[in-house]
């Protein structure tokens, strides 16, 4: 009879090999699937209600809460996408001008030198120098963003089969994402109690970066493009998008990009819209983290500013735009394996003892 060891360990050998293949056959759509288990975890709520008014109808459901998201999510961000790349290449093209010193920003920067010379000698120089450095970032910025959302929009057939995806899994995996939990319990080594205790912590770091703090930096850049275009701000849909990460910025946060317009406001003139423009920021831009991000993120596992700007920065640029999800949902998971781990590590100690 042969050994069961070495029956597990052929087991194990194979099992190993085809998840290997298997990996190499799902890696082209992994993007789309991890964003479709994180909206499946965000949109759970949802679905449950939905549940409760169509009893026994779990596929109609999922189908409704899908279509929801289609049309409340999906809709928007293309054509803000859109909006977005339009006037990255608008604000390129003016940076791009001979001499550099016809945009708006350059000249409120030269601006604000000539009036601080008077009073202080060399702030003038200072100030050119420094619209020189800001002008150069900037062209780096928007040609990285030109390049990359130029790059998503013409790639027509991949950005469909990827969303077709996306929306094909994400129906699944609200209607039987029950089942599939149950599947993972099931061969998971662990106890099921630990299993239940790795899962709470999984959806509680999921809810808390999509919820709490991406969600907070959405609703500060929205209302920020808001202001711009009721106050006279150029391209106020770019500054607003970039206002997101800002908003990420642990202590100065939105007033990097919204101080800085009120005071462009000022120098051009339109002291009137600069002060509404300062009423706005403070007023409703900076007041939405302190009213909505309790009630958005409640007693989930909670992640640091710090770490939340540097995920999304760096998760940008390891995965592209969808790492603005992956990556601080990446990270999150980390502090949640890490706290899991600890929990494991003090049970066997107090069973030891």
């Amino acid at each position: 009879m042969v050994n069961r060891k070495i029956q597990l360990s052929f087991i194990v050998v194979l099992l190993i090999g085809v998840l290997l293949l298997s990996f190499s056959i799902l890696k082209p759509f992994l993007a789309p699937l991890a964003l479709a288990a994180i909206f499946a975890i965000v949109l759970q709520p949802l679905y449950k209600k939905i549940v409760e008014n169509m009893p026994n109808r779990t596929a109609l459901a999922a189908l409704t809460t899908v279509l929801i998201s289609i049309v409340g999510i999906l809709i928007p961000i293309t054509l803000l996408g859109t909006q977005i790349f339009s006037q990255a290449a608008q604000l390129y093209s003016t940076l791009s001008q001979e001499g550099g010193g016809q945009n708006f920003i350059i000249t409120t920067i030269n601006n604000l030198g000539r009036i601080l010379n008077g009073f202080l000698p060399g702030a003038g120089d200072f100030f050119t120098n420094l619209s020189l450095n800001i002008d150069m970032y900037i062209k780096q910025g928007l040609a990285w963003v030109i390049e990359h959302l130029g790059s998503a929009l013409s790639s027509i057939s991949r950005l469909l089969l990827g969303l077709f995806i996306f929306i094909i899994s994400l129906y699944y995996l609200l209607q039987d994402g029950g089942k599939l939990k149950e599947a993972i319990i099931k061969l998971s080594p662990l106890n099921d109690k630990d299993d239940v205790i790795i899962f709470k912590k999984l959806e509680a770091a999921v809810n808390s970066v999509v919820k709490g703090s991406l969600l907070i930096a959405l609703l500060q850049g929205t209302l920020t493009a808001i202001g711009f275009s009721i106050f006279g701000v150029p391209n106020s849909i770019l500054w607003g998008t970039v206002t997101v990460i800002a908003a990420l910025i642990p202590g100065i946060g939105t007033a990097l990009i919204l101080f800085p317009a009120v005071i462009y406001l000022f120098i051009i003139g339109s002291t009137l819209p600069a002060l509404g423009l300062l009423i706005w920021a403070v007023g409703a831009v900076g007041l939405v983290d302190n009213f909505l991000s309790p009630r958005l993120v409640g007693r989930d596992l909670e992640l640091h500013p710090l770490f939340v700007l540097l995920s999304v920065l760096g998760g940008v640029v390891f995965f592209g735009p969808v790492g603005l999800f992956l990556g601080p949902i990446t990270i999150s998971l980390l502090f949640a394996f890490l706290s899991i781990y600890s929990y494991l590590l003090t049970h066997i100690r107090d069973k030891e003892v």
